[in-house]
């Protein structure tokens, strides 16, 4: 995917708790900027997730990752987190996720996460919001 593809990302700057000894981003750490990139995401829509749990008692459980690490990020560095809904299913979302050095159109990492909305009480899967849905699409073809 191109970066121009994206319509939202989140800027980051890398924080040296988050390097390991050679000064790069350590792995994990890929799939906190992943998170926090796809809340901000949600918080751009709008929704609001704290209420829509307390509404509902539903919730949203990452079910699976996927990254490709194709270069490094580091220390002090200036990063963006580009998200996009990519797959809609009943009850499922699938983002593409790229990390991006600022100013460079190259990614570092590519990645895929895909959640599940699950009433909490059932622990089973429940239906996507259609308002969610709704402003999703409207976000990334509007």
């Amino acid at each position: 995917m191109a970066k121009s593809d994206f319509k939202f990302f989140f800027p980051f700057r890398v924080r040296y708790a988050e390097t390991d000894a050679q000064g790069i981003v350590f792995n994990a750490h890929y799939l906190t900027y992943f998170d926090t990139a796809i809340y901000e995401y949600f918080r751009q829509l709008p929704f609001d997730f704290v209420e829509y749990v307390r509404q509902t008692g539903h919730d949203f459980h990452t079910v699976h990752v996927s990254l490709d690490f194709i270069g490094s990020a580091r220390f002090d560095q200036e990063i963006e987190v580009h998200v996009k809904t990519e797959k809609y299913g009943r009850s499922s979302l699938g983002f593409a996720i790229e990390i991006y050095r600022k100013a460079e159109d190259d990614p570092l990492v590519r990645g895929q996460v895909v959640w599940v909305n699950a009433d909490q009480t059932e622990n089973k899967s429940a239906p996507l919001p259609p308002e969610l849905v709704e402003k999703l699409k409207n976000f990334e073809t509007g």
